[in-house]
């Protein structure tokens, strides 16, 4: 089968898959529980966690409109032939702007309503007056049966540095909502460019390159801007850079290497005590390693991810303590309602939701011929698509995905550099045209 049928297969899967997400719960009358049962509605379309909110214009309607044919436009052309630090400069210019243009189709709520939610880390960063009684006393405040002092929603579902992060945004004078939403924006949109250099750094440059404007412009944009999991997922793959660049550097200088090692350790460390779910990302890191052809990282950014953790651990949050508790709060909760008959599938539409429908292109022309022409590509796509399948499978990620697994989109998403030469421009338009449909028709929450 060629490569050209395999993709219109892979996208029809991916279209057909939305549809009957959608369709079921709604003309099968199924309650689903895509939201807790306060927060509950008419307008709730599962499999997202938003709402139906169709709008036509919105302040930022037209820059996201003028963004959309301009890159659609010019993107690929100029992803081939700027220097690469241009390319790299330009990526995190755009992805800036189109972060915020989306959001601010809603107006500056569209930036600010998310963060300043009370289920939010940002109103209880603002309580907290003392980071060492936090860490000590953070698992005790897991479990529902410790209210009224148990966290909301969102703290209690992450290790502390989430929330350490947003308590040192309002130590400095950031903690406003606006102003909050702004430093989130400003870092995710260093995703992509992040994501590219390590493909170029691996050996990939020409596969990175054609990727881009579909990193760059991508529909998790709408989703990117509004979540503290696209900070997550920035610091993931700056984790990642760092550990290509000393998987690639060791082999001429050792020191070089083991330095870059030390702080993608570090990062990743972070990571683990960002989110629950970015264990997984030790699939990733495998395969950065596998594709830089080189295992001497693995133990030095393995000890340093674990002076992270220990870090923690003897500030008194043990990761390995919390982890149970947050499982026995996340079954007592909404999660015990939420029928896995739907959600094992019904996740993976969100994820097309997120990533856009081209994803399913992508993923169908991952094999044999693909190894063989962009063996970078493969490994880095293929080991996020191993994470989320596992997320997936675990069942501790049931609704709620199109935030939860924002840091492995950009990596899946370099399966469009897969496809075939004449699926890119209108495959791209695509993209564009469902991430301001999107944008325009829900009130996507996050």
């Amino acid at each position: 089968m060629t490569a050209t049928r395999r993709a219109g297969l892979g996208l029809l899967a991916a279209v057909v898959l939305l549809a009957v997400a959608f369709a079921v719960p709604q003309l099968a009358d199924w309650e689903v529980w895509p939201r807790a049962p306060r927060s509950m509605s008419d307008l709730a379309i599962p499999p997202l966690h938003g709402l139906w909110d169709p709008k036509l214009f919105g302040p930022g309607t037209l820059p996201a409109v003028a963004l959309a044919l301009l890159g659609w436009r010019y993107a690929a052309g100029l992803a081939a032939r700027l220097p690469w630090r241009r390319l790299l400069a330009a990526a995190y210019v755009a992805a800036l702007a189109w972060m915020l243009a989306l959001a601010l189709v809603d107006g500056e709520p569209g930036l600010t309503r998310v963060l300043g939610n009370d289920v939010e880390y940002l109103p209880t960063a603002r309580e907290v007056d003392d980071v060492g009684e936090l860490v000590r006393t953070y698992v005790d405040r897991i479990p529902l049966s410790a209210a009224p002092d148990n966290w909301p929603t969102h703290v209690a579902g992450h290790p502390p540095l989430a929330l350490l992060f947003f308590v040192g945004l309002v130590r400095v004078g950031l903690g406003g909502d606006l102003a909050a939403a702004l430093v989130v924006v400003v870092l995710a949109a260093a995703t992509a460019p992040l994501v590219l250099a390590t493909v170029r750094v691996l050996g990939a440059e020409a596969a990175a390159r054609r990727a881009a404007p579909f990193l760059v412009l991508t529909p998790a944009a709408v989703f990117m801007a509004v979540s503290a999991d696209a900070l997550f997922g920035a610091v993931a793959a700056a984790g990642l850079l760092c550990l290509a660049l000393g998987a690639t550097r060791w082999p001429t200088s050792a020191r070089a290497g083991a330095g870059w090692s030390v702080l993608a350790g570090l990062l990743l460390g972070c990571c683990v005590m960002l989110s629950y779910g970015l264990g997984l990302l030790g699939f990733l890191a495998i395969a950065v390693l596998v594709a830089g052809r080189s295992w001497w990282p693995l133990p030095v950014a393995g000890a340093a991810a674990l002076v992270v953790v220990l870090g923690f651990a003897a500030g008194g949050f043990a990761w390995w303590e919390a982890y149970p508790v947050l499982h026995d709060r996340y079954w007592e909760g909404i999660a015990a309602d939420r029928p896995a008959s739907y959600w094992m599938w019904g996740n993976l539409a969100a994820l097309l939701v997120c990533s856009g429908p081209l994803l399913g292109a992508g993923l169908a022309v991952l094999g044999r011929a693909a190894w063989r022409a962009e063996r970078v590509v493969v490994l880095l796509a293929g080991a996020a698509a191993l994470a989320v399948a596992a997320a997936d499978l675990s069942r501790m990620s049931k609704a709620e995905v199109e935030r939860i697994w924002l840091p492995f989109v950009p990596w899946l998403l370099l399966t469009t550099a897969l496809l075939p030469e004449r699926w890119r421009r209108w495959g791209l338009a695509l993209q564009l045209v469902f991430a301001l449909v999107v944008q325009h028709l829900l009130y996507t929450s996050w």
